[in-house]
């Protein structure tokens, strides 16, 4: 990594634009993706790979592979390790802005939306269903009351 300037202890100096090192590994790993050093499915370096390669801590490599998965770039198999998630990146196609994938979530998200809109669809439905019981209830023995 040489002429790569990257600041310490987590503090970024104001103004200075310097990447701090767990933003450097996480940029490093997706230019990897991108440039076909990793493909889909294939292992990420280890935490331990990681440290050595950039002199970081533990932390900071956790840091960096925790911004990769929310951002849609790798997926954790448990017992197994980090591995590059199965899908195209944005920057893969970066001159496509007028598609309708142009307002999609980016980096691997759309699949999370999607399951989120039909958990929040299902669960609209129970409401709905249990809202009909009880207007069922209420008329019900509102009837045998009078």
């Amino acid at each position: 990594m040489a002429g790569v300037v990257v600041a310490r202890r987590g503090r970024r100096p104001a103004g200075s634009g310097v990447p701090l090192t767990f933003e450097v590994i996480a940029e490093t790993l997706r230019e990897r993706i991108r440039s076909g050093g990793l493909g889909a499915g294939d292992p990420l370096p280890t935490q331990a790979v990681l440290m050595r390669e950039f002199g970081a801590a533990s932390l900071t490599v956790q840091k960096a592979m925790t911004l990769l998965k929310q951002e849609g770039w790798a997926v954790s198999r448990p017992g197994k390790g980090a591995f590059v998630a199965h899908h195209d990146h944005p920057a893969d196609n970066a001159d496509d802005l007028d598609g309708p994938e142009a307002t999609a979530p980016a980096n691997g998200a759309t699949a999370r939306v999607e399951a989120l809109e039909r958990a929040l669809a299902e669960a609209a439905q129970q409401i709905a269903d249990l809202r009909g019981r009880v207007e069922a209830l209420e008329t019900g023995s509102g009837k045998r009351g009078h």
